[in-house]
């Protein structure tokens, strides 16, 4: 608030708008801008690698044993017995990367067949098994 004038009037109010403090920060931004603009816009030139992103195109392997009614284990479609499943199953564990096991049992197999040989692809380090099913008819 602007005092002037002389000390005679006390009750009169002066109208005039103090402009000095509001120079002053406006000279304050002015100058914090002048200062910190030419930091923003600093860069520093690299010489960045060059990547390629292709796909991988190694697809695993599948496997697929299938349980049939009398409970024949089946590996692509030939027959093996437990000894030749647990000796391929090790294998086809110490492969990198690991081929996928997809279990198909037929209908009317007991439950246990099928157990049995989900527990031999499990004993074996096998990380990835599947069920195969078929809609419904």
């Amino acid at each position: 608030m602007a005092f002037g004038g002389s000390l005679n009037h006390a009750d009169d109010v002066v109208s005039e708008i103090n402009m000095v403090p509001l120079i002053d920060v406006m000279l304050v931004m002015l100058i914090i801008f002048i200062i910190t603009v030419p930091v923003l816009t600093h860069s520093v030139n690299l010489d960045l690698p060059r990547a390629e992103n292709q796909p991988n195109l190694v697809k695993p392997e599948t496997v697929n044993l299938s349980v049939t009614v009398d409970g024949v284990v089946h590996w692509n479609e030939e027959v093996v017995d437990e000894a030749q499943l647990a000796a391929r199953l090790e294998a086809a564990a110490a492969r990198e990367p690991q081929p996928e096991i997809f279990i198909r049992g037929d209908r009317k197999v007991e439950y246990e067949r099928v157990a049995q040989v989900m527990a031999a692809v499990q004993r074996a380090g096998m990380l990835k098994l599947g069920f195969v099913t078929e809609p419904g008819n």
